[in-house]
């Protein structure tokens, strides 16, 4: 087994390093080179040059403090440079507290650049007496993902002893199609964006995937199952998993999700698959035991009896975790042996919940810091629109997806206590149902305002949280196009799937041909059926920006699922709900 260089009997859980193939590495190096891109004499911005200095990465705070952006050339070349140290890390890394006595560890950031602003003003930078740990998800949602990204990793490249950067679940260029990623990039990037895109994906593919602290502390974004090796996942190659949700194949390409799951043992090493899906997704829940993680669709919910075991295999004392939002910014679990941290504040609205880092010494007993970021003018009344921002509208929108997605199962609750029908229940009856029938501990009570309509005496009309769905595309008003827009909606999952199979280079968007290639496999599924000339129009309406192009994000946008006023999708054609999906969740 391959050991690190200053093994002390544990450190055979590092692994090696894998390594990218010499044709593959020297296609994207040419094909993402900074040094093809002239910056023009007028650009404003930090100028940055190899080899990185700390006076650079300052003048990058300053200047995304001023909500400057970064010149293209010098995002590639950031991302460059963090790559050549990435490569050489093990999939399973390890941070030692022996020098400078102590360590900071952040969780979920999700573009929030102000959050991680009031880390470092309040914990200082990274230096060499000051390392940190970041457990990923830095990316989607906020909209300063970009920004994030290239202070994280100039800081890893100024640092690379004491950075240390896990992957999360979204680091991933498919959740990044879905949650705003790629949508960021190409708005703020346009022409440079397919190379940023790229490269950017590919150094995703290369952050380790948990850090050990002394041997004694495992930090990992989702968590663990029963099946959790360490030593295992420290020798896989983690590279190949360009997207944790479209594993790689015994021939050395993609799985495709078409063939089904009756062959999948035959195309994909389903073990190692779920070693990476259960330490990128995972929950942990008070039931004992391991059962599937229905709402996201992937990796497992594990109880303290999982946890124990685990941590006494490899002879740990605490598991950290991120993944999930928590109203304090953390939560202990399992009797003090999990930790969750979540460093984005107000991350469904303002108010919703704190951020927080841990600081943790020799002795790993973690020491818990909170923070909020934004808040509004004291006195001064917000509308909905104006209080809600980039991220707080996304993750929202999340929830009451999840939410009708649970209609059943919630309608079942509420009305076991209102035995009258009223359609009423009080506010606290209201937040318990939500909570027991989602298991997700929310500030339920100021999310509801957001959530439901309340009546004259404060109490929850429940029913006003599933209202009539209907697909509004305000361009398209033919009836063979509605039927179609409806069918498209009634199979999203699918749409989904045929749009991440035919975006074969990963790039984010699909031709028009393309799309109608989609639409005739999805109407092969489906009673409806459409013109080659609709199909044509309504490509062309979804294609928002005219670039003859559909990411996914002007897809989502064209059939956007707004309230019913006057007419009913729902009562005809029930959309199909399921119990999650992999691309759900923080």
């Amino acid at each position: 087994m391959p050991k690190d260089g200053n093994s002390n009997g544990k450190h055979f859980l590092i692994g090696h390093s894998p390594k990218p193939s010499n044709d593959d590495d020297a296609a994207l190096v040419d094909e993402t080179n900074p040094e093809d891109i002239n910056v023009p004499q007028s650009y404003r911005g930090p100028r940055l040059s190899v080899p990185l200095n700390l006076n650079q990465v300052h003048s990058l705070i300053n200047a995304f403090k001023k909500k400057q952006q970064l010149h293209a050339k010098y995002v590639l070349l950031v991302l460059h440079e963090a790559r050549k140290i990435l490569i050489k890390r093990p999939t399973v890394q390890h941070a030692s507290t022996a020098i400078s006595k102590q360590i900071t560890i952040c969780g979920d950031l999700h573009g929030k650049i102000d959050d991680l602003f009031i880390v470092f003003y309040k914990n200082n930078p990274p230096a060499v007496d000051n390392p940190y740990v970041f457990n990923g998800d830095f990316v989607d949602r906020g909209q300063y993902s970009v920004e994030i990204s290239v202070l994280l990793f100039a800081f890893l490249v100024i640092f690379p002893n004491e950075i240390y950067i896990n992957r999360g679940n979204h680091e991933d260029n498919i959740v990044n199609m879905r949650y705003g990623f790629i949508k960021e990039i190409m708005n703020k990037y346009k022409e440079h964006a397919t190379k940023i895109i790229q490269l950017f994906s590919d150094v995703f593919s290369w952050l380790p995937l948990a850090t050990v602290i002394d041997d004694k502390v495992l930090v990992a974004h989702g968590g663990i199952s029963d099946r959790t090796d360490l030593e295992y996942l420290a020798n896989i190659d983690r590279h190949k998993y360009i997207s944790a949700l479209r594993p790689p194949t015994y021939s050395g390409g993609q799985y495709d999700p078409r063939a089904g799951d009756s062959d999948i043992d035959e195309q994909v090493d389903v073990k190692e698959w779920r070693q990476i899906l259960d330490i990128l997704w995972s929950d942990p829940r008070p039931n004992m035991g391991c059962a599937p993680n229905a709402f996201r669709g992937g990796g497992v919910y594990w109880g303290p009896d999982i946890t124990k075991m685990i941590l006494e295999k490899h002879d740990m004392e605490l598991l950290i975790r991120s993944h999930e939002c928590k109203p304090e910014g953390y939560e202990f679990a399992h009797g003090n042996k999990v930790l969750t941290i979540f460093s984005a504040s107000n991350y469904y609205e303002e108010g919703s919940n704190k951020g927080a880092y841990i600081k943790m010494g020799t002795n790993h007993k973690p020491e818990l810091f909170q923070f909020t970021s934004g808040k509004a003018h004291a006195g001064r009344k917000l509308t909905t629109r104006q209080r809600l921002s980039h991220i707080e509208e996304s993750a929202l929108q999340d929830l009451k997806s999840t939410i009708l997605a649970h209609k059943s199962e919630l309608l079942t609750a509420f009305v076991k206590h209102d035995p009258l029908n009223t359609g009423m229940l009080e506010a606290g009856i209201w937040c318990d149902c939500m909570n027991t029938v989602l298991e997700m501990e929310l500030p339920w009570r100021s999310l509801r305002h957001s959530l439901v309509k309340h009546a004259e005496g404060g109490q929850v009309l429940y029913n006003t949280a599933f209202e009539e769905l209907s697909i509004k595309n305000t361009k398209l008003a033919s009836g063979e196009t509605n039927t179609m827009t409806e069918m498209l909606y009634r199979n999203r999952d699918n749409l989904e799937l045929i749009f991440r199979m035919m975006d074969k280079d990963n790039s984010g968007s699909i031709s028009m041909q393309e799309f109608a290639e989609a639409c005739e496999i999805l109407s092969r599924h489906t009673d409806g059926s459409l013109s080659k000339e609709s199909i044509l129009d309504l490509g062309k309406s979804i294609d928002i920006n005219k670039d003859g192009h559909i990411d996914f994000n002007e897809f989502l946008e064209a059939f956007r699922i707004v309230d019913m006023e006057g007419r009913s999708f729902g009562k005809s054609s029930p959309a199909r709900s399921r119990s999650g999906s992999m691309l759900s969740g923080q």
